[in-house]
């Protein structure tokens, strides 16, 4: 609709944007560090952050900057997820039918894993997406899970991913067992100004735009409606691109982004 009034050859703020094409902010930098030094060195991490600062977009971008020869990406994201489903989805990922108890299907995991590492010589790197919703006994199983030969080693990296919410229920006394465990922590925060600007030259960019499309003042604007959240900026900037292309503005000024915000956002 929008893009070839503003001459686009992609949709700039759309989610399938390819990984390597999004903005990098020197907070994502350090995420991405992190992520990938607890992947070699197989350990336990726990990414936070409120709602649409990208925790979801971060892990799709550390997943393809991992090397398929030496790691194997094993991804679960379920809001009832429990101890028999969590094994039975990383057995099936491996290409195994889970046997049916949990206590089987665990020792299954262990003996899958170890055949990856000590034969083929790859890494499995587990995430499990929206950790904020897993209940008290599947955060238990995870402690239970990292048990692995008298605690000397891990079976895999174990990356955690939720709102920030999950760190306050981990921060609770009855969680400390499974605290303690935690490697690594991360916490994504929001975009401030200067970012906000970047994020979106940098996606205008990607998209095929060749000059500037939102002024200064516009990118004010949707800083202090998005709160540097991602989600909530690529949703006022692609509002803003409709109006601007149904009204025939190759500019998009305060003025539109403030009409937009109050007509179709508010």
């Amino acid at each position: 609709m929008f893009e070839s009034f503003y001459g686009f050859r992609y949709t700039p703020f759309a989610r399938n944007i390819p990984a390597a094409e999004l903005y990098t902010s020197p907070s994502l930098e350090d995420t991405l560090g992190r992520l990938s030094y607890a992947a070699q060195r197989q350990l336990f991490c726990v990414v936070t952050g409120d709602c649409g600062t990208g925790k979801t977009t971060t892990i799709r971008r550390f997943a393809e900057t991992l090397d398929g020869a030496k790691y194997q990406v094993l991804y679960l994201s379920d809001s009832k997820l429990t101890p028999r489903h969590f094994y039975k989805g990383l057995l099936e990922q491996l290409g195994c039918e889970s046997k049916f108890y949990r206590g089987d299907a665990k020792r299954q995991l262990h003996r899958e894993i170890e055949l990856m590492r000590g034969i083929h010589h790859v890494q499995p790197v587990c995430i499990v997406d929206e950790a904020h919703l897993l209940d008290r006994e599947m955060l238990e199983e995870v402690r239970f899970l990292l048990n692995f030969r008298m605690d000397a080693q891990s079976p895999m990296a174990l990356i955690l991913v939720g709102q920030s919410e999950l760190w306050e229920r981990l921060n609770l006394q009855a969680y400390a067992a499974i605290r303690q465990r935690i490697d690594i922590q991360c916490k994504l925060p929001y975009y401030d100004r200067a970012e906000v600007g970047e994020y979106i030259r940098r996606h205008l960019a990607y998209a095929g735009a060749e000059h500037e499309i939102f002024s200064d003042k516009a990118i004010d604007e949707i800083y202090q409606f998005s709160s540097g959240a991602a989600r909530m900026i690529n949703k006022v900037c692609t509002h803003c691109l409709m109006y601007g292309a149904q009204t025939k503005h190759r500019i998009i000024d305060d003025h539109i982004v403030h009409l937009v915000i109050q007509g179709e956002l508010s």
